[in-house]
């Protein structure tokens, strides 16, 4: 799954860090740079507020379509 690349994306598009998104879903930086790494899978809770957070779907960050 390359979903790491796509919360990247979104994380810098939207000009946040990596603090910023994590103090948003209450999490340290350190347990979300692993999720934008890939080095550990996103739970659900965690995908779908990143999607509220940036305005878009699951399937989206999920790769299952390229319409955002």
């Amino acid at each position: 799954m390359g979903y790491y690349k796509r919360i990247r994306d979104l994380r810098e598009d939207s000009d946040m860090t990596q603090q910023q998104v994590a103090d948003y879903l209450k999490m340290k930086q350190p347990q979300y740079n692993r999720y934008e790494k890939g080095y550990r899978d996103i739970p659900s809770d965690v995908l779908i507020a990143l999607a509220d957070l940036y305005n878009t779907s699951t399937d989206y960050i999920l790769e299952r379509t390229d319409i955002k």
